[in-house]
């Protein structure tokens, strides 16, 4: 059994844990709602943007002419992974369920696989994994702006038209609630535009609701860059406000679990002193009746 020095150090130091937890629930919770406010103010936007673009896809189908290089579909040799993840821990179990589904997603392909690390933690694990990391990005702190997304985008889109790669795909965690964060990977290369609704005669109705100047043609070449971007800056402040609300509940439950062990040491503490007191009051007695006899 510890003695009662003991007890009391170990007191003293879940205590010390308990204040540093606290203060990182605090921390996180002033930054969490900013963190998902930005993300949930960011989804109309994308939202809408990715109706325009699927109009604009639609009013330009032309067999006789090539389409955009960013919506052609082509065999598939390369695959690059953008990773993204936080830069920092003390999240719970985030960080190992974002690179366990990233992991899992590499092992699967059929074609090789190259990685485009957003964040620390992301680039740590695959470099552990001995998976090649071609780029790294890191330290777009706590509330991400485009200014440090639009190098990543740039980087995608130019290695992907380049050739290096035939699909792109996204990793990241979406932002669910403040306690649940999931992982999710979806292809962000060549761009899918989702179903447009179309008349009886099978055109499409976005294009008629609009007249484009100076023609739909161009104006998806110089919009399907900017959706990318926007893809990309979606699922990092996704990203930064699971971040935030992971570590909130993981330091919430940090400091309950310390309170909870400092109210249980206190009680054996407590326990060993009054043993120690009986005894020494025995002593005493015991050394008093014998001065007496």
């Amino acid at each position: 059994m510890a003695t009662i020095r003991q007890l009391r150090r170990r007191i003293q130091s879940v205590k010390n844990t308990a204040k540093i937890t606290n203060a990182l629930q605090l921390v996180a919770a002033s930054k969490m709602r900013r963190a998902q406010d930005r993300a949930l103010q960011a989804k109309p936007y994308a939202e809408k943007l990715r109706t325009v673009i699927a109009g604009l896809a639609a009013a330009t189908v032309d067999p006789e002419k090539p389409a955009h290089p960013l919506l052609v579909t082509r065999e598939v040799k390369n695959i690059a992974l953008l990773h993204i993840t936080p830069d920092r821990g003390l999240c719970g179990g985030l960080n190992s369920n974002l690179n366990r589904s990233a992991g899992t997603f590499v092992a699967t392909q059929r074609e090789p696989v190259e990685v485009i690390a957003v964040g620390k933690k992301g680039r740590d694990f695959f470099i552990r994994a001995r998976v090649n990391v071609i780029a790294e990005f890191t330290d777009l702190g706590d509330y991400p702006g485009q200014a440090q997304v639009a190098p990543i985008a740039r980087l995608v889109i130019d290695d992907y038209l380049a050739g290096l790669f035939d699909r792109v795909y996204v990793s990241y965690p979406e932002f669910v609630s403040t306690a649940t964060q999931r992982p999710v990977i979806r292809q962000l290369l060549p761009i899918e535009p989702p179903r447009m609704e179309q008349d009886e005669a099978g055109a499409s109705t976005f294009a008629q609701d609009y007249i484009f100047e100076p023609s739909p043609d161009r104006v998806l070449a110089q919009l399907l860059p900017r959706y990318v971007e926007m893809q990309i800056y979606e699922a990092v402040l996704q990203n930064a406000a699971s971040f935030q609300s992971a570590q909130m509940v993981a330091m919430k439950n940090a400091t309950d679990n310390a309170n909870e062990i400092t109210r249980d040491l206190t009680l054996t503490y407590n326990k060993a002193r009054q043993e120690q007191i009986t005894k020494e009051l025995l002593d005493i007695v015991g050394g008093a009746a014998a001065l007496e006899g």
